[in-house]
């Protein structure tokens, strides 16, 4: 079959037929711009923005890595963190800008499950990891002389790994729901990726179930850790208030800061992309609503903590000088 130029403003089929209906092969992702120059004005901005946070996460990756200093269950949960975060930022950015560049917006409907089930996959981990760090900074902060049996290092990687194995299901569950429906009214998405919400809106399916079945697990996950996240930061910071010393409080509150600010981001942009009021056509908000969620957290991150964490930051000038492996034999 011939296909369409992707630049026309008609809906791309590739289509095969069976007892009268037609099924999607291919789906169609929206663009940026219809403007060439803004096409390539936002694809590099996209690469920027993508080479700076895979950057910093994969710097906070070496230097918690090789840094004995650093070698703590809170920098083992930052480290992990930033894998996640230089894996989410991945999934989408590069394709997006590679498509504004060559204008090619198709994407094959395995391609589209793929970047489905990644996308959720990292972002139930990372919200997970978000919690469990809450936990670590309240054992630290409010049981100091049990953190070293609390947060031990078999405990760790156990909290770790049941994060990964809750994620790798609860992604599996909704990737298949969804493409179990059919898509025959349009195979146009309104995104530059391809998430659920966008895919429930052009099934010709009965999306109640769906619809209903992400609500209920995200409101669930979400209320339930922002729940555990709120009560650990109110203990926190009960606690913090009681110490005599005041460079005590600022060095705690220093470390608590960080955090705070990363979840707020990250509950903040989820909420909008997946609890908002759903909408029968694309827009430039949901765009927008969209790189609040999958780009702005991972590339906020390394600079969030960085900016605010001494030991980060000196952690990363003597591996910007080629010094840590010197004081690792020392």
């Amino acid at each position: 079959m011939k296909h369409l130029p992707p630049d026309r403003k008609v809906t791309h089929w590739s289509l095969k037929m069976s007892n009268f209906t037609t099924t999607v092969t291919e789906f169609l992702l929206m663009g940026f711009s219809d403007t060439c120059e803004l096409q390539i004005l936002y694809s590099l901005l996209f690469f920027l923005t993508y080479s700076a946070g895979l950057m910093g996460n994969v710097l906070i990756v070496i230097v918690t890595t090789f840094d004995r200093r650093l070698h703590t269950p809170m920098y083992f949960f930052l480290r992990n963190l930033s894998i996640v975060d230089a894996c989410f930022i991945s999934i989408t950015v590069p394709q997006a800008s590679i498509n504004s560049l060559v204008n090619n917006r198709v994407i094959s409907v395995p391609g589209c499950a793929a970047q489905i089930f990644l996308v959720t996959f990292i972002g139930y981990v990372e919200f997970t990891l978000l919690t469990v760090m809450a936990h670590d900074r309240y054992v630290a902060i409010c049981q100091p002389l049990l953190y070293p049996v609390i947060m031990s290092p078999r405990v760790c990687m156990q909290m770790t790994l049941t994060c990964l194995f809750a994620g790798l299901l609860y992604a599996s569950f909704h990737t298949g729901y969804t493409f179990r429906l059919s898509f025959c009214r349009s195979n146009v998405i309104n995104q530059f990726f391809c998430d659920i919400p966008s895919l429930l809106k052009i099934s010709c399916s009965e999306t109640f179930s769906n619809m209903l079945y992400l609500l209920v697990s995200s409101l669930v996950t979400g209320v339930g850790c922002f729940i555990f996240i709120t009560a650990s930061y109110i203990s926190i910071f009960s606690t913090v208030l009681k110490f005599p010393v005041k460079e005590d409080q600022k060095k705690a509150f220093s470390t608590c800061v960080p955090h705070i600010i990363v979840v707020s981001l990250f509950v903040i942009s989820v909420y909008y992309v997946y609890l908002k009021p759903p909408s029968d056509s694309g827009s430039l908000k949901d765009i927008i609503l969209s790189i609040f969620y999958c780009v702005v957290p991972p590339f906020m991150n390394p600079i969030i903590y960085s900016l605010r964490n001494k030991q980060i930051k000196e952690a990363a000038r003597i591996v910007m000088k080629g010094k840590f492996l010197l004081r690792n034999k020392i």
